[in-house]
């Protein structure tokens, strides 16, 4: 038998202004509770903690109440907020003038908003981050399988997939990042299957962010094989993004292969823009052997641009080697027009040198 309780209360360290309607660990399984809350009709918020992948992560929102007495510094609108944002690394907080350093969360709350049986809104928040409900009841479940989590997310995620839908950004892409947020193997098992070549190409392409941003060795591996198989140049693209964001080493191995071998020019330019994002020997080793030898002189060219990008120690004096000796005119032209926005003395040397010779 279910238990059932109204009274404000504060979930973990947040500041939330609510009433809640507590619930043990769903006897039927999340998905099965969620529909019998939901059907009751009207506008409510359901609720519940997941483990959270490892790493400092705060995920409050955009917009705050200022409040210079609360924990973080303002409030999160849970009704009338315009967004999320995702800070990483080592994190802090304002309380009562004091900077208070933040231990790594955990878990994470996901809030699903319902009207009239149907989810309008799903939001998440770490627990450090202050909420306002505006007095909207909650219906809070405790003690929730992580694996039933995953799953009831992805048929938010799939429903709206199979159906042909476009993502909509207030459930079904917050869905999507909460799947890929949660620290189990059932949610790499959910990514693949957003991955599968039958669903849209937004899926594909979304899911690539989140297999590099949080899932580690096994969303590297499943990245290098969406960049060999998927048959979307558009999807590739996204998946060099992905490459780009993933701290594990071998996504970089992934993403120079990618600037050197892919099929595509479009994908081959992407992938070198976000090697000079990275930076270092291998991606400097990379964008240059794109110059020497790439077949494609667009692909030269993006390759030019990404020296530019690079910090200027290593980029400026290889744009000028390029921009004196490289054999095709495209290229040193290129090279020329970024060395003219770099601003930098040795640039402005160069062109004098250059028309001291005319």
């Amino acid at each position: 038998m279910i238990a059932m309780r109204s009274w404000p209360i504060a979930i973990a360290a947040a500041c939330v202004a609510l009433t809640m309607d507590a619930r043990p660990s769903p006897a039927q399984g999340l998905e099965r509770e969620i529909r019998s809350v939901a059907a009751a009709g009207g506008v409510k918020w359901i609720g519940y903690r997941a483990p959270m992948v490892a790493g400092h992560r705060r995920i409050c929102c955009f917009d705050t109440i200022a409040d210079s007495d609360t924990l973080s510094g303002g409030m999160c609108r849970l009704e009338g907020g315009s967004g999320v944002s995702m800070s990483t690394g080592g994190d802090t907080i304002q309380r009562g003038g004091r900077v208070i350093a933040l231990e790594p969360a955990t878990e994470f709350l996901i809030l699903a908003r319902f009207e009239d049986g149907t989810v309008t809104r799903v939001r998440t928040f770490t627990p450090d981050c202050d909420i306002d409900a505006g007095g909207m009841p909650i219906t809070w479940f405790t003690d929730v399988k992580p694996d039933e989590s995953v799953a009831w997310l992805s048929s938010l995620v799939t429903s709206t997939a199979a159906a042909g839908g476009e993502p909509k950004d207030r459930v079904v892409k917050t869905a999507l990042s909460a799947v890929a947020l949660h620290n189990v193997p059932s949610a790499d098992r959910a990514l693949e299957s957003f991955v599968a070549s039958n669903r849209p190409e937004w899926l594909r392409g979304d899911t690539a962010f989140w297999l590099g941003s949080t899932r580690g060795d096994a969303g590297a591996r499943l990245l290098q094989k969406m960049i060999a198989e998927d048959p979307s140049d558009s999807v590739r693209d996204k998946v060099t993004f992905g490459l780009s964001v993933s701290s594990t080493p071998s996504a970089l191995t992934t993403l120079i292969n990618t600037a050197r071998n892919d099929q595509s020019r479009k994908v081959r330019g992407q992938a070198l823009f976000w090697l000079a994002q990275k930076a270092g020997k291998e991606a400097m080793a990379a964008i240059t052997g794109a110059i020497d030898n790439d077949p494609d002189t667009e692909v030269k060219k993006k390759a030019v641009f990404a020296l530019s990008q690079l910090p200027k120690d290593e980029g400026v004096p290889k744009l000028i080697e390029i921009a004196r000796s490289n054999r095709n005119p495209a290229v040193r032209k290129q090279a020329m027009f970024w060395l003219g926005q770099s601003n930098d003395p040795r640039a402005v040397k160069f062109f004098e040198d250059v028309l001291l010779k005319r």
